[in-house]
């Protein structure tokens, strides 16, 4: 690996959205829980708090390793752990890129968290909590920490050999549509089939309980994306502020094209479409936020 003078500018605004990016995870526990019915928010709620303790345990133990270190064989398919186990490998002088390793350490670990946590709705009132919190070591273990290496890991950065579809492929995949979001998507559906409808569905109200509360972990999750987009060119430079506007932009469009549509077909607006419209407009502008 070619090693790059440390950039201080750089180095700042990748910690930032490091910060930014750990804060969408709150953010979807409260965008979750108030669509739950009362008796389940504080469940759904610490199904995404101690993803965050579990994952980011698990990151710094092995999964960083798993997910960046050299890939295995040079076959893309997973990282070697052994050398970044417990992040050793990664502190001091080491570097990816213009920032510290420590510093790219910290912005993906903020990722995994969160597309752990994000299969979560897909459990609501189905799945007992201690079953939840082994869901999480499995899942991150077996599916995430792969995928990211597969997606994440760019030959010559983090790793001088990394994934497949990131090197071999060359998938445009700016900021994690596939290892994040369609990953975490499938994930829950399979989820879904497994565990059935929630006992009670089609026969008694499963209205969201607190509509405040998912609009406010929407508008949290929308304020974390510009960490989650922008701070993924890894450098405070013009493909970030590239990726802030088309964030911004994406996702202002998709809410009003939901409100459009609710207006059109029933006749009215709700806080619910709107909410809906702005995660959907985060999700679809994010593996292209740089290239639109």
């Amino acid at each position: 690996m070619t090693l790059l003078e440390i950039s201080g500018g750089d180095t700042a605004w990748v910690l930032a959205s490091a910060a930014l990016v750990l804060l969408m995870t709150p953010g979807l526990a409260m965008f979750y829980g108030g669509m739950v019915r009362a008796n389940s928010t504080l469940n759904m709620i610490m199904m995404s708090f101690v993803t965050m303790g579990t994952v980011g345990v698990l990151w710094a133990l092995y999964g960083y390793g798993l997910a960046f270190g050299n890939s295995v064989g040079g076959a893309g398919i997973i990282g070697n752990p052994i050398p970044l186990l417990g992040l050793e490998g990664a502190m001091g002088d080491a570097t990816a890129g213009t920032i510290p390793a420590m510093a790219f350490v910290a912005f993906q670990a903020g990722f995994a968290i969160i597309a752990v946590a994000l299969v979560s709705g897909a459990v609501a009132d189905r799945m007992t909590f201690p079953s939840w919190i082994v869901f999480t070591i499995l899942w991150a273990t077996l599916v995430y920490f792969p995928a990211a290496h597969w997606v994440f890991a760019f030959d010559g950065f983090a790793a001088d050999k990394g994934g497949w579809i990131a090197n071999k492929i060359g998938v445009i995949d700016f900021a994690g549509g596939t290892a994040i979001h369609i990953n975490a998507g499938i994930a829950a559906l399979m989820m879904a089939i497994v565990l059935k409808p929630r006992i009670g569905f089609g026969s008694k109200p499963m209205r969201p309980h607190n509509m405040t509360l998912v609009m406010l972990g929407a508008g949290i999750l929308w304020f974390g994306w510009f960490g989650f987009n922008a701070g993924s060119a890894l450098g405070a430079n013009g493909t970030a502020s590239h990726a802030w506007v088309t964030t911004l932009v994406a996702t202002s469009a998709a809410m009003l094209a939901w409100l459009a549509t609710e207006r059109i077909r029933d006749g009215h607006f709700t806080s619910l479409g709107a909410a809906s419209g702005v995660v959907a407009g985060l999700v679809a502008i994010t593996p292209a936020c740089s290239s639109v």
